[in-house]
Order: C-alpha cells, then sequence, then structure tokens
C-alpha cells in the first residue's frame, strides 16, 4: 500500500511552487542583445514588405522604371559614407533616409565613413545564398560593412538594435561575408524619425558618454554636425546645417514643414543651398 506525504510536507510543496511560479512571472523579459538571424526574422521582413505593397523587382528595367517614376530614389555617397561594389544603387526614400542619418552620426562618433555595401538588388540578381523571400529586390534593405574597430562595431551594434527595438527596422549580422543586413520598414521609419525630430538624433547618447541608441535615451545629445536648438533660434524652431545632397524640399519633407515656411524664416530669395549653410527651420504648426 503506498504510504502518504505528510500534510505538512505538501503545504510546504504547495507553497514553494506557487512562490516559484510567481517569481518566474514577475521576472522582467530579457531584452535582446543580439542580432542573429532566424527564419522568423526573415518572415517578419517579407511580411512587412507585403504589408506597405511595395514592389519586388525582378529585372534591371524594372529598377530603371521605377527609378524614373521616382518610387525609388538613387543612393549615392557623401562625406559621411560610402558605396562601395554597389551594382544597383537604388533604394525606397525611407531607406535612404536611414542611411544618411545613421552615416552621420556613425561618422561623428568613428571618426570615418560609414560603407554601404548594397542597395537594391532585382530578383534576377540574386546571390548563391539569398534566401527566396529577401526583401533586397524592394528597396527596403541595405548591407553594412562590419567596422573592424571594436569601437565603432560596438556602437552600430548596439544602434542597430536599439532603431530594431523601436520597430523602425529589422537587423541580421551576417557572417559570410562580414556585414549588417537592415531591412528599414517605411512607415514605422518615418514614426521614428518624426519622434526624434526636435533634436536631430538617429542614436541617443548617454550622459556616461556610453555610445549607443536607446531611441529612449537619457539626456539624449545630437552629434555636433546634427541640428540643434541655439539661444539665437526662433522659438518653435530648430536650426539645420546643410549637407551635400540637401535641397528645400527634402529638408522640409524631413522636418515636417513647408518650403514657403523654410524660405521666410530665412529670408531666402532663392531655392539655392551651399554645404554647411545653417537654416532656421520652423516646426510644424
Amino acid at each position: 500500500m503506498p504510504s502518504r506525504a505528510h500534510p505538512h510536507f505538501n503545504w510546504m510543496h504547495r507553497s514553494l511552487s506557487f512562490l516559484l511560479l510567481a517569481a518566474v512571472s514577475a521576472a522582467p523579459v530579457a531584452a535582446q542583445t543580439s542580432l542573429r538571424g532566424s527564419p522568423k526574422s526573415v518572415d517578419r521582413m517579407h511580411r512587412q514588405a507585403l504589408n506597405h505593397d511595395v514592389t519586388f523587382h525582378r529585372t534591371p528595367a524594372s529598377v530603371n522604371k521605377a527609378h524614373k517614376a521616382g518610387t525609388l530614389v538613387r543612393l549615392s555617397g557623401n562625406r559621411d559614407f560610402q558605396m562601395v561594389h554597389v551594382n544597383y544603387p537604388y533604394v525606397l526614400p525611407s531607406t535612404r533616409t536611414f542611411v544618411q542619418r545613421l552615416a552621420e552620426q556613425y561618422r561623428a562618433q568613428c571618426g570615418q565613413q560609414m560603407v554601404v555595401t548594397s542597395g537594391l538588388r532585382p530578383g534576377s540578381f540574386r546571390l548563391m545564398n539569398a534566401h527566396e523571400k529577401s526583401v533586397h529586390p524592394t528597396g527596403m534593405a541595405v548591407d553594412l560593412r562590419k567596422p573592424r574597430q571594436a569601437k565603432c562595431l560596438n556602437w552600430l551594434r548596439k544602434g542597430l538594435l536599439s532603431l530594431e527595438g523601436e520597430g523602425a527596422i529589422e537587423a541580421t549580422e551576417e557572417r559570410n561575408p562580414p556585414h549588417f543586413h537592415v531591412a528599414v520598414y517605411p512607415r514605422q521609419y518615418a514614426r521614428y524619425v518624426a519622434g526624434h525630430r526636435g533634436g536631430g538624433e538617429v542614436l541617443a547618447q548617454r550622459d556616461s558618454g556610453e555610445n549607443g541608441d536607446s531611441g529612449k535615451g537619457d539626456s539624449a545629445k545630437a552629434s555636433s554636425s546634427a541640428k540643434s536648438k541655439s539661444s539665437g533660434t526662433a522659438k518653435g524652431a530648430t536650426r539645420y546645417r546643410v549637407r551635400k545632397g540637401d535641397n528645400l524640399s527634402t529638408i522640409a519633407k524631413r522636418h515636417g514643414t513647408t518650403v514657403r515656411r523654410i524660405r521666410q524664416a530665412n529670408g531666402l530669395k532663392s531655392a539655392r543651398l551651399q554645404p554647411g549653410q545653417t537654416l532656421e527651420i520652423p516646426t510644424k504648426r
């Protein structure tokens, strides 16, 4: 005949089980600490491409047609980043904005240019290791070369992880060849940029000097080349330093204002801009 457990033992067992369950339930969910790829990650990127109703371009002719129509834009290097071995330097406008903003702070932090190794790749230009659900044919994605310097590599990893945490991108660290694959979600990234328009930063920096992107960073500071508020700036406005390739239309769109308001605020008689020129940007009313 099986022996009965002592009532006191049963009570202790139930109590310990309850306490253990409560402790596990109360424990915070661990934040993502890696950029490892997975089938789920690929599926998320592909699903976002479908949700945004973007075109998966199959041929170079389709890419050229979309570029002429303005659906795709050319990604050209500047003082902050360079293009290396990029056969089709075309991306969606949101992806270009992401590269330009990220590269500006990358250069400010690392003192060197960020390197882009791939933009759009037509379906007919598929690589051996490319996934059938790759979003490269849409212009949503870019590949960024992994920096050799530990400081720059860590900064870039933290920044991409934080932007991914904001739901604005999906990033994967690849090893062969070593690079970061980044898919930029147009609507989500636009909301992220709008939410960080006031400070102009892509990646926030903590007072402790730690380089990283929290997207919600404490006491965020803009990089030296980003726009910042000044005592000489009119209330409800920020200052912006013109970069190579900028025009009034793109600046106005980026800051949620209009060309007319920028011209009025700065007394501009023409639309011509010079790199390094400082503009007062009136915020959207």
